[in-house]
């Protein structure tokens, strides 16, 4: 039997209502002993909370029942809906941990109580995570999608198709000495490729599902005095950077997060690309080449892009264009604001663009596991075309490939992951 557990589910601080959970087989009685009585299990009713021990009224509270199965963990749990100070919070928790059956939660104990209960699968928990950090639409929208089971959908389905793949390999095997229905190799074939087909399209947009999770970086690269950090600051709508008409001013690479339409994007003020004998500049243009050529966009301002660092999609753009910007497409002005806001609408289009096909696989260890399943399946394919021959080596294929999927949603080959997932995680989350 687990423990029951407790803690504040709401950011710490002044507001106008705190969440406390309570959660585990002695939820009800403990959540009683508080509360006095719990309203019917899936009801909300107001409660005044006593201390058990003193009688003291600690607050007046919203109070939820939850049944077994019918709660976040799957346990029987009890919320309070209190008054958000950190007083009333700290009497609460104080006043169910008095209890001798409760401990207070560990980061991230309450969503792996609900993992371990079936109520989510691993995918699901990654989603959970990143939504509670989300800093942008896009991010939201991501992360909801993957919490609310979209991989686990996926994985499902060809983990299906996978099985009536296998079964009929292992037809060929088991039933070697029998006559048996032609077609069993077209059908094991087609049913691989189909699965193929889609692992490959969610490889395919698993880098830009990756930068909408993460972010996309855009350096700020050109000579030095140029307006790369006035520059900055009129797109940062602060004083993000030192500017001066000292050239070599930035030797270091200054970040700056913004949300451009939905987008999380890390502006960053490189030092002035030039040859220079200063130890201390030199190893700035050093790092300032270093960060530009890993970014996924580069904002080149000046006459040309700096040698080297030039890709598809970046950026060349006429420095201030108070001053006159000529015949160029792009032509700002940090000083002014002129120009700013047509190269924010830029950006913010190639990046968008960059998004087109964005699967939901977006971490690393979703890729490396459909990447492995791809590898499996490969090897499938070309050896249930010389069955019966091959069908032992077929079926261990299939076998590898449907175990790579399962590692997805987190029914093997995870647990080492789970302590370092669940620490990022709050107390009462």
């Amino acid at each position: 039997m687990s423990d029951t557990i407790a803690a504040v589910a709401t950011a710490r601080g002044q507001a106008g209502v705190a969440v406390v959970r309570l959660s585990g087989p002695e939820a009800f009685r403990v959540g009683a002993a508080l509360a006095g009585t719990l309203p019917a299990v899936g009801t909300a009713r107001v409660r005044v909370l006593r201390d058990p021990g003193t009688g003291e009224v600690l607050d007046q509270a919203l109070v939820i029942a939850f049944a077994d199965g019918q709660s976040f963990t799957g346990e029987k749990t009890v919320e309070f809906q209190i008054h958000g100070s950190i007083a009333v919070e700290t009497a609460v928790l104080r006043g169910l941990l008095s209890d001798d059956a409760v401990r207070l939660a560990e980061p991230g104990e309450f969503t792996r109580r609900a993992m371990e209960n079936g109520r989510m699968d691993l995918s699901q928990v990654e989603g959970l995570s990143d939504l509670v950090v989300a800093e942008t639409e896009a991010q939201r929208r991501q992360a909801l999608t993957v919490m609310r089971g979209a991989i686990g959908t996926l994985a499902a389905g060809w983990r299906k198709d996978l099985i009536r793949a296998s079964a009929l390999v292992e037809a060929t095997i088991d039933f070697a000495d029998e006559e048996l229905p032609g077609g069993l190799a077209d059908e094991a074939h087609a049913r691989i490729d189909g699965v193929l087909r889609e692992l490959r399209d969610q490889l395919a947009g698993s880098d830009s599902a990756e930068r909408v999770r993460q972010g996309f970086e855009v350096a700020i690269v050109g000579a030095p005095n140029v307006g790369k950090s006035t520059l900055l600051n009129a797109l940062a709508g602060r004083e993000a950077a030192i500017t001066s008409d000292v050239a070599g001013t930035t030797r270091d690479v200054i970040e700056v997060r913004m949300d451009l339409n939905g987008l999380a994007v890390t502006l960053l003020d490189t030092a002035g690309v030039r040859d220079t004998d200063d130890r201390v500049e030199a190893l700035g243009v050093s790092r300032a080449r270093e960060r530009a050529l890993h970014a996924d966009l580069r904002i080149f301002l000046g006459a040309a892009p700096v040698e080297g660092l030039w890709r598809p999609g970046d950026l060349l753009v006429h420095p201030k264009a108070d001053l006159g910007a000529g015949n160029a497409d792009l032509a700002v002005s940090g000083l002014t604001g002129a120009g700013v806001s047509k190269l924010l609408e830029a950006v913010t289009a190639e990046l968008s663009g960059r998004l087109a096909g964005s699967s939901v696989m977006i971490r690393l260890r979703h890729r490396q596991a459909v990447e492995g399943a791809v590898a499996a399946l490969e090897s499938a394919r070309l050896h249930v075309q010389d069955m019966p021959d091959a069908s032992d080596l077929a079926a261990e294929d299939l076998r590898v490939a449907v175990r790579r999927l399962d590692s997805l949603i987190g029914k093997v080959d995870v647990e080492a992951l789970l302590d370092d997932i669940f620490a990022s995680f709050c107390l009462g989350k």
